[in-house]
């Protein structure tokens, strides 16, 4: 049997990311968190199938363990969000830049295979130019994204000097169940999901015409999968997005459809730190990782509509 570490993996992307490994059945998962930004509850129905080790990545004596001997660790661990790293970015870079670093460390010195590290679409900042593709210069415009790019660099860095195969991918903006709504620093979709149970309208920051590449956590946890298995691609850089774009206004008015509802929403100002568009290239991935989404914007939505209902 496999062993498989999950950085993170009491956070919302992370736990989706276990119950995957564990539904594939070929490997014992670990998982390292310090429930800073994850939460238990994600891990209660498989808690008995995972062994979860609370620790802060920035400890290397905590993590260094664990860590060892692992055939594959996937690092999503981080303080993942804009506003928060301009707001406080001391333990944003604390956490995203040297912990990442410990987890690269400890992964090296551990003998681990390969290390799949979950970057940042954030890295390429505003561009005229889309789809967003692995080959532009980076062009960060917030604590957060230089943290994650630095993140990126030292990935390579451990592949090239110290032989980790490492494979990083950019996560666009990941949706679907189990993403906290209730943070100032949530998601917007995980907003607008708690908004429209609540048939209340949400605060869009902006005109709501930014755009984004909403990618179903799901399709992502199979990509971050096929990325630690995948030949030949150690020390390099993918997208991990879905290929399209849709603005916060069009999901919002999707939303009320999929509800039959009308609730007219709010607006803000917009938030230092944001890009206005993304949308990824998803060719290399497809091209090297087999990337195949299996989810439309619309069938994630009502899945992680149908989610939040639930779970009250």
């Amino acid at each position: 049997m496999k062993k498989y570490v999950v950085t993170g993996g009491a956070g919302f992307i992370g736990s989706a990311l276990v119950r995957s490994l564990l539904a594939r059945g070929d490997g014992d998962v670990a998982v390292i968190d310090n429930l800073l930004t994850g939460n238990l509850r994600n891990l209660e129905e498989v808690a008995d199938r995972v062994t979860l080790h609370r620790a802060d990545i920035r400890d290397y004596a905590a993590i260094a363990p664990p860590i060892a001997g692992a055939d594959t660790v996937f690092h999503l661990a981080a303080i993942p969000s804009v506003p928060r790293s301009i707001n406080d970015p001391v333990p944003s870079h604390e956490v995203n830049i040297d912990g990442t670093f410990q987890v690269l460390r400890a992964a090296a010195e551990g003998r681990v295979r390969r290390v799949v590290y979950a970057a940042s679409s954030s890295a390429y900042g505003d561009t005229e130019t889309l789809p967003k593709t692995e080959t532009m210069l980076p062009k960060p415009i917030s604590p957060y994204a230089v943290q994650k790019l630095l993140g990126e660099y030292y990935a390579g860095v451990f592949h090239s000097c110290f032989g980790l195969e490492t494979v990083s991918l950019r996560f666009f903006n990941v949706f679907g169940p189990r993403q906290d709504p209730t943070s100032p620093y949530s998601g917007v979709l995980s907003i607008f999901m708690r908004c429209l149970i609540e048939k209340r309208p949400p605060t869009i920051h902006g005109d709501g015409e930014q755009s984004r590449d909403f990618t179903y956590v799901e399709d992502v946890a199979e990509l971050v999968i096929k990325a630690a298995a995948a030949p030949h691609v150690a020390g390099k850089m993918y997208n991990a997005g879905n290929g399209e774009r849709y603005t916060l206004n069009q999901i919002w008015s999707l939303l009320q459809k999929i509800e039959g509802v009308s609730i007219p929403a709010n607006y803000g100002p917009p938030r230092p730190g944001d890009v206005r568009d993304s949308q990824a290239d998803t060719a290399s991935a497809i091209r090297d990782l087999q990337h195949a989404p299996r989810f439309t914007i619309e069938q994630g939505l009502r899945k992680t509509l149908d989610w939040y209902r639930t779970a009250g």
